[in-house]
């Protein structure tokens, strides 16, 4: 998220086998396990190249260094990181060049078109996040103006977020527009006198807010759960109207706009993978399938690495370390 990082590959470890080993696992007394003693079941295959995919958020990135050193250091995997986007990201997994993405937030129409229809990306089920995307204020604009708890009261105040590109009107400023987002849509259906402004990717989104909130000026903006900017600024959600059961979150799939006259949802994070990748028989696969994540686990790892400026493996290395218990349960 903060701008390039290292995606070097690590070189597979060498498997000394004596026997190989059969696509149902099956282990042989000659073996030499691959990868050190605490590795579990898992690391009795030879597990060979795996190509996770990083998305550009934080907590992608946690996620995907979690993993990697997982992989590299219990399987002895050979782990590539791409860079490729939400959308783009699905085509990539059904021609094999991604083998995962360890957090998608429910994208239905490709869900229906690689998953349902051509069964080429396979659901690998939840990671373990819940993630939450809405419309948030510095908790000071709450404190001094109660009624902008929800959405009803920002109706006639709008022009209180008033800036040189929003002109007449109260300045909404969106998300980064690779991401799920419904704003302008919701917008002019709860007939709100607001300008959606868009600042480009995630990076710079966030430094116009938190340059706002240094200022102590009042900001509406687009912004999720979890992130770890969430542990520096005190943030406020402006609660926006209740769900029915014909509610849409992503302004792509079309529909009528009373659809999106609604909050958005709790999204559960689903892991994703390639046909090719969940059928081949790697260890990397079962690890991957059982892994498990908390918001707060992600969140630590999201801090170190975007906040504190820490190497991405060494950040990944060091929860793996700190968290043994969990990462065993993934190996066996």
């Amino acid at each position: 998220m903060r701008g390039p990082r290292r995606v070097h590959g690590v070189a597979a470890l060498a498997l000394a086998l004596a026997l190989g080993v059969g696509a149902c696992g099956e282990k042989k007394e000659e073996e030499t396990p691959a990868a050190s003693s605490d590795s579990g079941a898992a690391a009795e295959k030879d597990c060979g190249k795996v190509t996770l995919n990083e998305q550009a958020w934080a907590g992608s990135t946690a996620n995907t260094y979690i993993a990697k050193a997982v992989l590299e250091d219990k399987l002895g995997c050979e782990v590539e990181v791409t860079k490729i986007a939400e959308i783009p990201v699905f085509q990539a997994m059904a021609d094999g060049k991604v083998d995962a993405v360890l957090e998608d937030w429910q994208h239905t129409d490709e869900y229906a078109k690689y998953i349902e229809e051509a069964g080429t990306v396979v659901d690998g089920g939840p990671l373990g996040v819940e993630g939450h995307i809405g419309w948030f204020v510095p908790k000071y604009v709450i404190d001094e103006n109660p009624e902008f708890a929800t959405w009803e009261g920002l109706k006639g105040k709008e022009d209180l977020f008033k800036t040189a590109e929003s002109g007449d009107q109260g300045m909404f400023l969106g998300g980064d527009p690779g991401y799920v987002q419904k704003d302008k849509e919701l917008i002019k259906a709860l007939g709100l006198n607001l300008k959606h402004v868009t600042a480009g990717a995630e990076p710079a989104q966030v430094a116009r807010w938190t340059q706002a909130i240094k200022q102590k000026k009042p900001v509406l903006f687009y912004w999720y759960t979890p992130q770890f900017y969430n542990q520096q600024y005190e943030l406020a959600e402006v609660k926006l109207p209740e769900r029915t059961p014909d509610c849409k979150d992503d302004a792509k799939s079309g529909g009528d706009l009373e659809q999106y006259k609604c909050a958005y949802d709790v999204t559960v994070i689903e892991k994703l993978f390639s046909k090719k990748f969940a059928e081949g028989g790697s260890p990397a696969y079962d690890v991957l399938k059982k892994m498990e994540l908390t918001n707060e686990d992600q969140d630590a790892v999201a801090k170190a690495i975007a906040g504190d400026k820490e190497d991405p493996e060494e950040a990944g290395a060091a929860w793996v370390t700190e968290n043994a218990d969990k990462v065993e349960a993934w190996l066996n």
